[in-house]
């Protein structure tokens, strides 16, 4: 009898690792098509979420009737995400509607804890999964900062706050490209400082406002595609863990 229950753990043990596999490759290649197109385009088709959500849910059928869940209040992380994901888009964390259905369909897909024996993830922690993968994907924008500042340096364009968080281009190519105008011109004719985006229209009205004022440069900020950091991010997720936790623990051991 003991001998068929260690059999049973160690097949329900292998069961859950290759659903975990599973999860992971369904979800790094849909996230991959998704970075690709928002890279060229910055717009991701919905059929890539609904083939996640879809995905997930047949994964989510085939868990319960193999090995079970846990608890089955795990599985409250899914409308709790639906719940953050569009508040975040309400309120402007998250730009664009994309973005709010990937962490929607990534947490129907990966709703658990990856568990890949004792090695992955190396940094666990009590926060939701769908959750910490957004979190390290926001992590990663923390860089970003620092990586304009190098570059204005090195172009000596150091005007406050424009080189926090933009770079100086000609109005003529900002207009073929994927940025936004962090310059805006009233009707006074004054320039200011904005960082909310706008819409495409607005963003041409804004250049040819500027090129009344006969300006030939103008600071913008990128269209970052989100859903690079959250490929990356993700990645990060299965393997590292809760990157934010492991920091704040760390900082707070030592202090």
């Amino acid at each position: 009898m003991l001998i068929f229950l260690v059999l049973i753990l160690q097949h329900m043990q292998q069961t859950e690792i290759w659903l975990t596999l599973i999860r992971f490759l369904s979800a790094f290649l849909l996230l991959f098509f998704a970075a690709y197109s928002d890279l060229k385009t910055r717009t991701v088709s919905d059929k890539i979420w609904v083939l996640m959500g879809v995905i997930g849910l047949l994964m989510l059928v085939i868990q319960y009737f193999s090995v079970g869940f846990e608890t089955t209040a795990y599985l409250l992380v899914i409308p709790m995400m639906f719940g953050v994901a569009y508040l975040l888009f309400r309120v402007g964390v998250i730009f664009g509607g994309a973005d709010a259905k990937a962490l929607m369909s990534l947490s129907i897909l990966v709703p658990f804890w990856p568990k890949i024996g004792n090695l992955f993830p190396l940094w666990a922690s009590i926060l939701p999964f769908p959750w910490v993968i957004f979190s390290n994907s926001i992590f990663l924008f923390l860089f970003i900062p620092f990586i304009l500042i190098v570059i204005n340096a090195f172009k000596k364009n150091l005007e406050f706050p424009y080189y926090l968080v933009g770079y100086k281009m000609s109005i003529d190519r900002a207009r073929k490209s994927f940025v936004w105008p962090l310059e805006r011109v009233d009707d006074k004719g004054e320039r200011s400082f904005v960082w909310h985006p706008v819409s495409d229209e607005q963003i041409q009205e804004e250049f040819d406002r500027l090129e009344k004022l006969g300006r030939k440069m103008v600071w913008v900020t990128p269209k970052i595609p989100f859903m690079i950091p959250l490929l990356i991010g993700f990645i990060l997720s299965f393997i590292v863990g809760d990157i934010l936790y492991f920091v704040i623990t760390s900082l707070a051991s030592i202090w």
